[in-house]
């Protein structure tokens, strides 16, 4: 009988520490604006924005949405300011999602292969992107249905950052997530670093490999699941 209870509240400790690394594991991880132009220089032709997964199980997001607002718009204020993720779309663990959006400008090489394409024409300068796990359609920062913003990330004045915006984007830089996705303390201007010459990751990039990594410290998933190997 304490052999039984042992195993059950070890698989109870395993369920617990799952649905924290699940739950918020879906964030932007890239945004780049400075696609669209005529005018060199610019990195890429097109917008792009880049998800990860940071958790260690596949995340549906069918039904999500990736929206972007002005720096003092609202989200997604008409239908080409937002994508929605059709049925049976999956971000693997510890892996990537790229969403080519906008018009293509002559200004930059095309961008690298995406999983997506949307319509979103993101400023170069200033603006907000957020991820919604379900369309929050001409919405107000602030005014969102209750439990449906998954992550949000502003730069230059754009009004609904995480914490802090970060500096302003061009046409030739790109805001990263740092640790390759996986630094998430709330903080815009923390999390993320302003860098020349992005380079993004799609679904066939493979997997951030040290988000894979077992911890093996007291207490944690991997120590649990050493002791039942």
């Amino acid at each position: 009988m304490k052999k039984i209870v042992t195993t059950l509240c070890a698989i109870a400790a395993l369920a617990l520490v799952a649905d924290a690394a699940f739950a918020g594991a879906v964030r932007i991880s890239q945004v780049y604006g400075g696609g669209g132009g005529t005018t060199a220089p610019a990195t890429y032709s097109q917008d792009y924005v880049e998800l990860f997964n940071a958790s260690g199980v596949t995340v549906d997001i069918s039904g999500w949405a990736v929206e972007y607002g002005s720096a003092t718009g609202n989200w997604g204020s008409s239908s080409s300011n937002y994508l929605v993720f059709p049925n049976g779309t999956t971000i693997a663990p510890c892996s990537y999602l790229l969403i080519n959006t906008g018009t293509a400008g002559t200004a930059g090489p095309a961008n690298p292969a995406g999983d997506f394409n949307g319509t979103m024409n993101l400023s170069a300068s200033n603006g907000k992107v957020g991820l919604f796990n379900a369309v929050n359609a001409n919405v107000p920062c602030g005014s969102e249905a209750p439990g449906t913003l998954e992550d949000k990330f502003a730069y230059g004045s754009g009004n609904c950052p995480e914490g802090t915006a970060t500096a302003g984007l061009s046409t030739t830089t790109g805001a990263v997530r740092n640790n390759g996705g996986l630094d998430d303390t709330d903080d815009n201007s923390a999390d993320f670093t302003i860098v020349s010459d992005p380079v993004p990751h799609s679904a066939a990039s493979g997997p951030n490999t040290a988000c894979l990594a077992v911890p093996s410290m007291k207490g944690t998933w991997g120590a649990v699941k050493a002791i039942y190997r």
